[in-house]
């Protein structure tokens, strides 16, 4: 039987998520890889536990995580169902919709049809009344904003979730959705983006600095760009990569020699720090105070305890700030 850490609580930092009263952990634990069916459920079960034992209190999921499809959710729901289950008003629960999920013209993007139907099947496969953030997986083109945020809307008047979040959205877009969810009254509080020191998309369409302003959070997903900010790739593309094993988001072709080099001279630069490149990478995103968490990854327990460490040092001089764009941009 699986008993909490009675000090899971004190070292971990917790950030409030933009101009509300969640609170989330500058850590937060993705389940977006090797929490399906391909994966080992008793890993599974001891990186949830390592990270609730390490003050990671939120865990973020997604209709479609898998592989296959809506079997990190199952799985999820099985290591609640278990000994898990006792501390779930100690967690925060989030879950998305917005990308293909089954056939036929009601299983994707973002009608109200498709979003409400997902969050039903998401909450049955993780075994629960609600979750506490539903979000909008990407935006859609050809649906009406205004519906796609209804359906938000609904889904907290229903009591299926507690807040609502936007994923992959740019800040023009983040501007109109927030002015409609104002008007429904909807609890928006957060934006899901890429963000990482290779990644800077969301400095340049608006997000980071309009999601600012607005007083929204922001947690950043593949802040280690797929573990290129890590030391896997120090001495070139290891034979079990994830390049190798799984080319769906990390392409051979991107890992340069050019990135290679690159990788090295900011690992130098984090040893410097008395971090490692992991480390580094995940405090530069926390650095400035806007980003509320950050969404780790995690193939093993010790990769979750060393992503943790990240929040001991997130200040940067500015002479280390200028050397990781010169050496990444």
């Amino acid at each position: 039987m699986y008993k909490a850490d009675d000090t899971r609580y004190e070292k971990m930092t917790y950030n409030r998520t933009g101009k509300s009263g969640l609170k989330l952990p500058a850590v937060s634990l993705g389940l977006w890889h090797n929490f399906g069916h391909t994966g080992d459920f008793e890993n599974m079960k001891k990186m949830c536990y390592t990270a609730f034992d390490r003050g990671i209190t939120h865990f973020d999921i997604a209709n479609n995580y898998g592989p296959p499809d809506g079997s990190a959710e199952e799985n999820f729901g099985k290591i609640l169902k278990g000994d898990f289950g006792a501390y779930r008003d100690e967690m925060i629960i989030s879950t998305k919709a917005g990308y293909y999920m089954w056939p036929g013209p009601y299983g994707d993007f973002g009608s109200r049809k498709y979003l409400l139907a997902s969050l039903d099947q998401s909450l049955k496969r993780l075994g629960l009344d609600y979750v506490d953030i539903f979000y909008h997986h990407r935006p859609d083109p050809d649906t009406p904003l205004e519906e796609t945020m209804g359906a938000l809307a609904s889904a907290v008047k229903s009591g299926k979730a507690l807040y609502v979040g936007l994923s992959n959205y740019d800040g023009e877009r983040l501007s109109a959705a927030t002015e409609i969810l104002k008007d429904l009254k909807v609890p928006f509080i957060i934006n899901q983006n890429n963000y990482s020191i290779f990644n800077r998309t969301i400095e340049n369409n608006g997000l980071k600095e309009t999601s600012f302003r607005l007083g929204k959070g922001i947690i950043a997903f593949s802040p280690l760009a797929q573990g290129l900010l890590t030391d896997r790739y120090l001495m070139g593309i290891p034979a079990d990569s994830r390049v190798r094993t799984d080319g769906r988001f990390l392409k051979e072709g991107s890992i340069t020699e050019q990135r290679l080099e690159q990788i090295r001279r900011l690992s130098d630069l984090a040893q410097k720090r008395g971090q490692t490149l992991a480390q580094m990478a995940l405090a530069w995103v926390l650095r400035d105070g806007i980003v509320t968490s950050v969404l780790v990854g995690a193939s093993r327990p010790e990769q979750i305890l060393d992503n943790i460490k990240a929040t001991e040092n997130t200040v940067f001089t500015e002479e280390e700030l200028r050397l990781i764009d010169e050496i990444s941009i």
